[in-house]
């Protein structure tokens, strides 16, 4: 499957699952010095795969296809020049997005939340499509962090392949949604980081059979 048709794939999944609406929400795939990124304006459940541009990595400019980049092409690419991400996805997902417009920081609710990086940053409010935003996000992403949130806007996940970044999506969202319904019962428990090294400790040391 092509990079293109990976990004439509996974446009039309994250449209089934919820987590974009209409037009929102944004992808790509990087091969070199090159990113395959969804167009501006376009519904993600409906791209083919001619409607997704190729952008230089360094300057932004179009080399391939006939579509104009998403608006928040300048994050995807400041984000893939200071991590080692080969591919992004940004959605509006609903319990992320409560999340980023109530909190500054995610706490780990779960140990999976490891998979992520620990606790997910909310990176400060910008204007989409900014350099403002994406230096933010840049930042929110510091400390091998896989996942950010974006205050009052959304969440972005990164990933070796897009199947990685998609299901760390899908498992930013799970969080997300855990700690605001245990909201609704009572106060969260949050891991101590006693108890996440542990999890690590016996994931790099599991006991014998």
């Amino acid at each position: 499957m092509s990079l293109r048709e990976q990004l439509c794939e996974y446009g039309r999944r994250a449209v089934e699952l919820g987590l974009v609406i209409g037009t929102s929400g944004n992808l790509s795939v990087r091969e070199g010095d090159l990113v395959t990124v969804t167009p501006s304006g376009a519904a993600l459940d409906r791209l083919t795969p001619e409607m997704c541009p190729v952008v230089d990595l360094t300057t932004g400019r179009r080399v391939a296809g006939e579509t104009r980049p998403s608006s928040e092409t300048p994050m995807h690419l400041a984000i893939y020049q200071t991590t080692d991400a080969r591919a992004i996805v940004h959605t509006h997902s609903v319990f992320g997005t409560v999340v980023a417009t109530t909190m500054t920081e995610l706490p780990p609710v779960h140990y999976n939340a490891l998979m992520l990086g620990g606790v997910v940053k909310v990176a400060e409010y910008a204007t989409y499509g900014t350099p403002e935003l994406a230096a933010n996000v840049r930042a929110a992403l510091e400390g091998g962090k896989r996942a950010a949130l974006m205050a009052n806007h959304g969440g972005v996940t990164i990933g070796a392949t897009l199947e990685e970044a998609f299901e760390a999506t899908r498992l930013l969202e799970w969080l997300c949604e855990v700690y605001v319904r245990g909201l609704s019962v009572g106060k969260p428990t949050i891991l101590t980081e006693e108890q996440l090294a542990a999890v690590v400790e016996r994931a790099l040391n599991p006991p014998p059979l």
